[in-house]
C-alpha cells in the first residue's frame, strides 16, 4: 500500500522507509510474547523452549491429568508440536500431512485440510514419513509438505493462499522440516542427504510465495550467498575471512553438485542482529574414500542475513564427516556467562557428542566440549582450529572400504538428533534430550544415481558400553563450562523435545512412551504419564480460558523408531538402527493421538 503525504519534505521520508529492511511480522511477534500462545514450534525466534506460565509447577505438577486427546488418524511417527494462537490449535500429522484447527472452546474441528501428494515420495524419505510441523505469520499457517510443496493456508478458513514447489522428489529431495516466519519470510530447507542432494535454504516472501533468496550449503561463492571477503570463519584461534571458493576447493571434481549439506533442522533469528542460524547436515555418500578433503560447507552452524540471505559467518564442526554426523540439530540463543562474561551465544548440541558455544554475534568458538562421557570418536575439539582430533581407531576412512570399524560412539543418530533441547531462564542451564548410543560401521563404494540411496555403508547400533545399560539420558548442561551439572538416564534414547517452565519444571518424553516432569535443579522426577505410544514429539504448553494445558504427541517412530513405524526386521535396516531398538516393540505400539493435560479443576 502506498502512502502519499501531503507535507514539505514527505516524498524523501517515504523513500526512506521503503528502503528499510522489513519489519517483524507484527502477528507472529504479538502472538509470541503472549504465554498463552504456543506461536511458533520452539515458542520464540530464540529456539529456548522456555514458557512464562507457572500455573502448573513444581509444587503441583504431581496432581497433572488427561485434560483431552485428539487422534490425527495416522499411525506414523509424530515429531514436532502442534501451534496454539488465540482459541484455535493447528495440529499437523506425518505423511500424508494433514493439517487440522481445533477450537480450543470444545475441541471441534474449525477446518481440516489434506493434501494430495503422491505416495511416490514415501520412498525418498530417508528415516520415517515424519513432519515437524507448521509455521504461523500474516494470518497463515505453513505447512512443508514431504513432496516440497510449500503451502500458505488461510489461518481462519484453511483455504490455500499461495504454494510452490521447494524441491524434486524423483532426485530424491523431500521436505520432513517445519518452516520457519522471520520477518515478512518463509524460510525453509531441504531433506535428502542419503540421495545425494545439495542442501539448501530458501526465503519466500510471506505474502507471494515468490522466492527471496535462495543459500546453498556447498558450491560457487555466488550461490551460497559467500562474500569471500567480509564472510568469516574461526581458524588459528580468531575469526578470519574464509577466502575464495572456500567450498569446491575442498571437494574433488563435481562431487560437491552431489554433495548433501542438507537442512531439515530448525532455525533460530536474532531480530537485532537480524540474522538467522542453522545447520547443515552430512557430506554425500557415507563413504569418505569417494569425497576427499574437508566438503565444506556441509556439517557447519550458519548465520545469514534474513533480508538478503549473505552469509555473516559459518564454522563446520566436523570437516570430512566419516560417520553421519549430521549438523542440522537447533540453535539456541542465549546470553551465557563465561568465564565471569556475558556472551551473546549461540549454543548447539551438535550429532557428533560436542556441544559448542559461540559468539552469535561474531561466530568465534567458545566452548566445545563432550556432552555425553561415552564419546570416544575424537579426543576433543582443538580450540585454535576448530578442529575435532580424531581418534585413528575410530575413523571409518582409515580402516578403508568394506572394514568394519567397530565401538564408534556415537552411533551416527548422534548423542543428540534433531529433538530439541530446552533453555532454563532461571539457572541458565540447558536441558538437553541425549542418546547413549554406540555402532560398527563399515563403509563401501557405491555410485550415485538419480533418486537412487547414495549412502554407502553398513551399519549396526547398541547402547554404550561400560555405562548404565540404557540408550540415553537427559541432562542439564552449563554452555559456560562445557560441563554436565546433572544426567536422568533412561532405558532409551530421549526422542522428544524438552519444555522448561516458569513452574520450575522440565518436560520430555521418552520412547517407551511416558511423558515426564522433572526438576531442572537435580533431575528429581515429579511426575510421569505413560501414554499408548512412544513419544518423539516436543512438548508444548498453553493457556486458555485462564487453565494451562501441557501437550505432546504419542506416536512413535522417527529414525530410532523406524522399524516399527516402517515394519523393518533385518538388524541393519533402517540404516542400523532396527537391530540397536529390537526391543521397543516389547514397550510400545504405533499411534498418532495429541494427548493435553491439566490440573484438576478442583
Amino acid at each position: 500500500m502506498t502512502i502519499r503525504y501531503a507535507v514539505a519534505g514527505a516524498t524523501t521520508l517515504a523513500i526512506t522507509m521503503l528502503s528499510q529492511p522489513a519489519l517483524a511480522d507484527a502477528q507472529l511477534d504479538s502472538a509470541m510474547k503472549n504465554p498463552a500462545n504456543w506461536a511458533a514450534q520452539a515458542g520464540d525466534y530464540a529456539n529456548q523452549r522456555y514458557s512464562d506460565l507457572k500455573q502448573i509447577n513444581a509444587s503441583n505438577v504431581g496432581k497433572l491429568q488427561a485434560a483431552w486427546t485428539i487422534s490425527t488418524g495416522v499411525l506414523r511417527g509424530h515429531e514436532g508440536s502442534p501451534l496454539v494462537v488465540g482459541d484455535t490449535m493447528y495440529i499437523h500429522s506425518p505423511f500424508p500431512n494433514k493439517v487440522v484447527a481445533v477450537n480450543l472452546k470444545d475441541q471441534t474441528y474449525k477446518w481440516k485440510y489434506e493434501p494430495k501428494q503422491d505416495a511416490a515420495v514415501v520412498p525418498v524419505m530417508c528415516c520415517d514419513t515424519v513432519n515437524r510441523g507448521l509455521a504461523y505469520g500474516d494470518g497463515k499457517i505453513f505447512l512443508q509438505q514431504a513432496d516440497t510443496t510449500l503451502v500458505a493456508l488461510d489461518a481462519n478458513t484453511g483455504k490455500v493462499v499461495w504454494s510452490v514447489k521447494n524441491g524434486d522428489p524423483k532426485i530424491g529431495e523431500t521436505n520432513t522440516n517445519a518452516p520457519h516466519v522471520f520477518k515478512d519470510k518463509v524460510i525453509t530447507g531441504i531433506s535428502g542427504g542419503e540421495f545425494g542432494v545439495r542442501g539448501r535454504v530458501t526465503a519466500y516472501d510471506i505474502k507471494t510465495g515468490k522466492v527471496a533468496w535462495k543459500g546453498y550449503s556447498v558450491g560457487p561463492d555466488n550461490e551460497m550467498l559467500i562474500d569471500p571477503d567480509k564472510t568469516t570463519t574461526w581458524a588459528d584461534g580468531k575469526v578470519v575471512p574464509v577466502g575464495k571458493d572456500s567450498s569446491i576447493k575442498t571437494w574433488q571434481g563435481d562431487q560437491w553438485k552431489i554433495g548433501g549439506g542438507t537442512t531439515w533442522g530448525w532455525y533460530s533469528y536474532d531480530p537485532k542482529l537480524n540474522l538467522m542460524y542453522y545447520g547443515s547436515g552430512n557430506p554425500s555418500t557415507w563413504n569418505p574414500k569417494q569425497r576427499p578433503g574437508d566438503n565444506k560447507w556441509s556439517m557447519s552452524i550458519w548465520a545469514r542475513d534474513v533480508d538478503t540471505g549473505k552469509v555473516k559467518w559459518v564454522y563446520q564442526m566436523t570437516p570430512h564427516d566419516e560417520w553421519d554426523f549430521d549438523g542440522i540439530n537447533e540453535m539456541i540463543l542465549a546470553d551465557v556467562s563465561v568465564k565471569g562474561q556475558k556472551v551473546p551465544a549461540l549454543v548447539h548440541f551438535d550429532r557428533n557428542g560436542f556441544g559448542y558455544t559461540l559468539n552469535r554475534e561474531t561466530g568465534a568458538l567458545v566452548v566445545a566440549e563432550k556432552y555425553d562421557p561415552a564419546v570416544n570418536w575424537a579426543t576433543h575439539v582443538d580450540m585454535k582450529t576448530g578442529r575435532p582430533q580424531v581418534v585413528s581407531q575410530y575413523s571409518t576412512e582409515q580402516n578403508g572400504e568394506d572394514v568394519n570399524s567397530k565401538g564408534i560412539c556415537p552411533a551416527a543418530l548422534g548423542s543428540k538428533d534433531q529433538q530439541p533441547a530446552s533453555y532454563d531462564r532461571k539457572s541458565g542451564l540447558f536441558m538437553v534430550p541425549t542418546n547413549h548410543v554406540c555402532m560398527d560401521y563399515e563403509p563401501f563404494r557405491v555410485e550415485y544415481t538419480a533418486g537412487q540411496p547414495y549412502v554407502g555403508a553398513t551399519l549396526s547400533m547398541f547402547p554404550a558400553p561400560n555405562s548404565h545399560g540404557g540408550m540415553g539420558n537427559f541432562i542439564a548442561w552449563d554452555a559456560g563450562t562445557g560441563k554436565i551439572a546433572w544426567s536422568k538416564p533412561e532405558k532409551f534414547s530421549v526422542w522428544s523435545g524438552a519444555l522448561t517452565t516458569a513452574g520450575d519444571i522440565v518436560f520430555y518424553g521418552t520412547l517407551e512412551g511416558y511423558l515426564k516432569a522433572v526438576s531442572p535443579k537435580d533431575g528429581k522426577e515429579l511426575w510421569k504419564f505413560k501414554v499408548p505410544s512412544g513419544i518423539i514429539g516436543n512438548v508444548f504448553t498453553y493457556e486458555y480460558a485462564g487453565k494451562q494445558y501441557v501437550g505432546v504427541y504419542s506416536g512413535i517412530g522417527g529414525w530410532a523408531g523406524i522399524g516399527m513405524a516402517a515394519g523393518l526386521e533385518n538388524s541393519t535396516d533402517g540404516l542400523g538402527a532396527v537391530g540397536g531398538y529390537k526391543d521397543l516393540a516389547k514397550y510400545t505400539d504405533l499411534g498418532g493421538t495429541l494427548f493435553v493435560f491439566a490440573l484438576p479443576s478442583n
